[in-house]
């Protein structure tokens, strides 16, 4: 694989404008790992005596959808009609959750409750703007059988006329193989983008996929590689472009965009040159969710009709608008046009 290109940073109003009401035309369908975030803020002004902790005083706290939730909310925010499926327990953070999505307009029919096991929780502890701590309560095992073909029933019952299907894969049992082949199988029979978000550790087969969206960490452990030191400028790190050609080969997606943080991200494609898109963040609150937004802007772009490396401009700067804010955030068509518009 050559070296990458790098391209221009963003759109004209009139194709972005153009995009973005094509998208909202749009169905498009979410299944994966449901979670609820919590956010408690307070300060820190001395130590225990108890043990050489900090003692954070209380002052608020917020609560926001997470995983494959906070992929469908980043798709209402710019005003894309949403479907999610996932699980929930039968607890007050599945209520919880599921207030917050129906107040974010998500459509929750293929939200289903499971009794036996809790709604996944992450609870992050921030003092100032610090992060101490998080408490992660969770069932991670893996989702019965007779579950996950409901839900796969209630997906497939949707599927006709959607634009496009994000999985996010977060690790907490409801994404299998069998899951994942059957999607695969129900979207090319149909011609529907199928997107997913990996967990490496979860060791599934994801051949056959339209597009997958690791992180550099995640892309080599993907590749079965040892991940090196990452040099200053992207376009001189043969390693990473060896991984990108070695997925390429190996899983056949249609494209496959790794993310680099402060690097921007890289957009590979068989047969082409990668695509160098360096960041344009300008201030970096929280990277929480940021790899909610890339696959959740890049999938509706394309499936607005945006080529790839508008695709991947359009990710680019909705993951630079939502890094600058705290929590698991999402942004709005005008934040986007507001950080694109030439």
């Amino acid at each position: 694989m050559t070296g990458p290109t790098r391209e221009p940073a963003s759109l004209p109003r009139e194709r972005l404008e153009e995009l973005l009401a094509a998208a909202r035309g749009l169905r498009i369908l979410v299944v994966g790992d449901l979670m609820l975030d919590q956010f408690v803020w307070g300060q820190v002004r001395r130590i225990s005596p108890e043990a050489p902790v900090p003692v954070v005083e209380y002052e608020r706290e917020s609560f926001m959808p997470g995983g494959a939730a906070n992929v469908a909310r980043n798709l209402t925010s710019l005003q894309v009609p949403t479907e999610l499926f996932g699980l929930v327990g039968r607890d007050e953070s599945g209520r919880k959750l599921r207030g917050l999505l129906e107040e974010q307009r998500v459509d929750c029919r293929g939200i289903y409750t499971d009794s036996h096991r809790p709604t996944s929780r992450k609870t992050r502890i921030i003092a100032g703007q610090q992060q101490i701590v998080r408490l992660d309560r969770e069932d991670t095992t893996a989702v019965g059988e007779r579950t996950r073909k409901r839900l796969l029933a209630a997906i497939s019952e949707r599927l006709d006329g959607a634009g496009a299907v994000i999985v996010g894969d977060y690790g907490k049992g409801l994404i299998s193989q069998s899951l994942l082949d059957d999607l695969k199988a129900r979207c090319r029979e149909r011609g529907i983008w199928l997107s997913l978000d990996p967990k490496p550790v979860h060791n599934l087969n994801l051949a056959g996929l339209s597009l997958i969206t690791p992180n550099r960490k995640e892309a080599f452990e993907l590749a079965g590689l040892v991940e090196g030191p990452r040099p200053s400028d992207c376009g001189r790190d043969p390693q990473l472009l060896r991984v990108g050609e070695q997925l390429l080969a190996r899983l056949h997606p249609a494209l496959l965009l790794i993310t680099l943080g402060e690097q921007g991200m890289l957009l590979c494609r068989k047969g082409g040159s990668p695509f160098h898109i360096p960041t344009v963040a300008r201030e970096v609150f929280d990277v929480s969710g940021a790899g909610d937004t890339v696959i959740a802007t890049f999938s509706l772009a394309i499936a607005a009709g945006a080529s790839p490396l508008e695709a991947a401009l359009i990710s680019n700067h909705a993951a630079g608008v939502v890094v600058g804010k705290r929590g698991t955030a999402t942004l709005t068509p005008a934040e986007l046009m507001a950080s694109m518009v030439t």
